[in-house]
């Protein structure tokens, strides 16, 4: 029986390369980490709109977790609203994530994002996307330079 662990807070995340070792797979789930690592309540209408799967600080989360998990010949999966972001999917390709769990509605579309995507080309992209500085960044990157494709 394989087992594994849910990748959900920041903690985990930072200490994945340890957490590697001791489990079969990970399975980022990208709604808590998302809240966790911004500290924002995404149920809270005050402050939901801080709540964004592009910002820097998650990507890199999101990064060193595929990083650390492919080090020690784990699979590296992912769930969460993120998992099925139409605009994320390259860039979650080009950092090496293996999995990708969603509802089945949304399939379709990101089967032929996977499918059409040059996975290689991703991963020099990559490096551009997380050395940015916001949320906003990252966002405006990805519109100029990856979803025309799609």
């Amino acid at each position: 029986m394989q087992v594994g662990i849910m990748v959900e807070i920041p903690s985990v995340a930072i200490h994945s390369h340890i957490f590697a070792k001791e489990v079969d797979f990970f399975s980022i789930g990208t709604n808590d980490l998302i809240q966790y690592s911004l500290a924002v309540d995404r149920g809270n209408q005050d402050i939901s709109n801080l709540y964004n799967q592009y910002h820097p600080a998650v990507l890199n989360l999101v990064n060193m977790t595929i990083k650390n998990g492919h080090k020690e010949g784990i699979e590296v999966g992912m769930c969460g609203e993120s998992a099925a972001d139409d605009k994320l999917i390259p860039i979650l390709l080009g950092m090496g994530l293996d999995e990708f769990s969603m509802n089945p509605h949304f399939i379709p579309r990101i089967r032929y994002i996977i499918n059409n995507t040059e996975k290689r080309k991703m991963k020099g992209i990559v490096d551009t996307v997380l050395n940015l500085s916001t949320a906003e960044e990252v966002e405006g990157f990805i519109d100029e330079n990856i979803v025309k494709y799609f």
